[in-house]
């Protein structure tokens, strides 16, 4: 695949992103993609390895190496060198619904199992996919193909994240009749409010979204179940059910002084954020208006902690830096990873190593320094007379290892407390599973991480009709990335066209 030579003559380059200072200025996307002459480069740089373990996509160590949709990626690479990239774009659509989506949000699980990584850089796997799918809308190749023959069943889907839009794509593909219900009023899940417009702007997911309604997708938005549509009533009207409504409870913080203002889950904190950015039709793909108009938001002038070190806490951190914030904090209780792999951490398991991202990044030019604190969590939030957020007591913690039991664990640090101004606290901590209402409505089991338990895809149900209901992506697994949402979403399409069928060509 690529060039025999390819690696040796060619070295890695990325689109270049644009400095802080301006892109901090908007919620754009701020990356500019290489032209297609230098991107075939890239793509004669896959070394035809002959164990390709970017598609790999199973666990090694307990973490995930390589893609879990186990796209067919050094052919496509081959297609992307030889500049063919109608071929590319056959050879991606094959194993992946939604490349626009995991091009831009996805953290690259193909590059860090690269057998070039191991070496020297990686093959820039990521771009190449964003290259070959925006070619391929360009060219018309991504158009509308619905299917030629329908079976007459009906599907609902309930949720319209990532794995709910890749289960009815492919069941409508297959050609039974799909109808996705969400409760937001847009289609897109986390995609279009928990993950923020600088990362994926919004038209990417509309200009899909309209291809699936053209290929026979109903769509029902502002559609809560079990309150717009009743549970017997959506049992008695589909021949199956899938749920994917994501894992849609955030882990909380107890601490003294929760009660106060101003303390927000992420999620609704970016929420919010999107919406402004709505409200005034600044995600419009003409819009001119003045951007100085819609730059306000909750961080405006505030300081900002930001509790949880992963992908959604660093979102966070960029929306309140374009936000205008006085100061952003950003809380890890977890000790500073190192800057290169360990021994213990050797390739092609997943590189447990620091990782500067674009919010931290843009913090450390809008500050001067890095806004995270490793090892350090709240031990109480303060409050004004007015019961609005004030200040954070914040705690070091250090790794102790329980006699007994053998478990480590993180413990406060004697005389570590220290307090810092703060007027907004985002609780980044992570999600846990399904909605208790959600389950109790289809008398669906939950197991003790409060997922819904299944059998396969086959949610575990008491009801009569549980044998039709299945389930996929985080309000199954637990919370995790877009390219593993999707990869369960598409392997739920086939077992309930099994079900359905008894068999299935999926």
């Amino acid at each position: 695949m690529g060039k025999t030579t390819g690696f040796l003559e060619y070295e890695r380059k990325e689109a270049a992103a644009l400095p802080p200072k301006e892109r901090i200025r908007n919620f754009r996307e701020f990356h500019q993609p290489l032209p297609l002459s230098m991107q075939q480069k890239q793509g004669a740089r896959c070394m035809e390895c002959g164990v390709p373990f970017c598609q790999y996509g199973a666990a090694i160590a307990g973490m995930t190496s390589g893609c879990p949709l186990h796209n067919l990626i050094p052919e496509w690479n081959d297609y992307v060198y030889h500049g063919n990239f109608e071929k590319a774009y056959e050879r991606l659509r094959k194993t992946s619904n939604f490349p626009e989506f995991t091009s831009r949000v996805c953290p690259a699980l193909c590059e860090k199992a690269c057998t070039l990584g191991q070496y020297s850089t990686p093959v820039s796997t990521k771009e190449n996919e964003r290259t070959i799918i925006e070619y391929a809308y360009e060219k018309g190749l991504a158009a509308a193909k619905p299917p030629k023959n329908r079976t007459g069943k009906k599907v609902a889907v309930v949720g319209s994240g990532p794995s709910g839009l890749a289960a009815a794509d492919d069941l409508n593909r297959r050609g039974h009749l799909v109808t996705v219900f969400e409760r937001a009023d847009r289609i897109g899940g986390l995609l279009r409010y928990g993950i923020p417009n600088m990362k994926l702007e919004k038209w990417i997911i509309d200009r899909k979204v309209k291809i699936l309604e053209e290929e026979g997708i109903r769509f029902e938005t502002g559609c809560e179940i079990g309150r717009d549509r009743l549970s017997q009533d959506l049992l008695k009207e589909f021949d199956a059910i899938v749920f994917a409504g994501g894992a849609s409870n955030p882990r909380n913080i107890d601490a003294p002084g929760r009660d106060a203002k101003n303390i927000l889950f992420a999620v609704d904190y970016l929420t919010q954020s999107t919406k402004l950015l709505y409200d005034h039709g600044y995600l419009k793909p003409d819009y001119q208006g003045d951007w100085n108009k819609v730059s306000g938001g909750l961080a405006a002038g505030k300081d900002v902690v930001v509790i949880g070190g992963g992908d959604t806490g660093n979102d966070c951190v960029g929306t309140a830096i374009r936000q205008g914030a006085k100061s952003v904090l950003q809380l890890e209780m977890m000790p500073e990873p190192p800057e290169t792999r360990r021994d213990s951490n050797p390739w092609p398991q997943w590189p447990l190593v620091k990782k500067t991202d674009y919010g931290q990044e843009e913090a450390i030019d809008r500050f001067g320094k890095d806004p995270r604190m490793y090892q350090t969590t709240v031990s109480s939030f303060k409050k004004d007379k007015q019961g609005r957020l004030s200040s954070i007591v914040l705690v070091k913690l250090e790794s102790k290892t329980d006699a007994e039991s053998g478990r480590r664990s993180f413990v406060p640090v004697a005389g570590s407390k220290q307090e810092v101004p703060c007027q907004l606290a985002l609780i980044a901590a992570g999600f846990l599973g399904a909605e208790k209402a959600l389950c109790d409505a289809f008398s669906l089991e939950q197991d003790a991480r409060t997922n819904i338990k299944s059998d396969g895809h086959r949610a575990i149900s008491t009801g009569k009709d549980s044998g039709k209901i299945f389930c996929a992506g985080d309000i199954r697994t637990g919370q995790s990335l877009v390219v593993k949402a999707i990869a369960d979403g598409k392997a739920c399409a086939k077992e309930v066209d099994e079900f359905l069928m008894g068999y299935s060509n999926l």
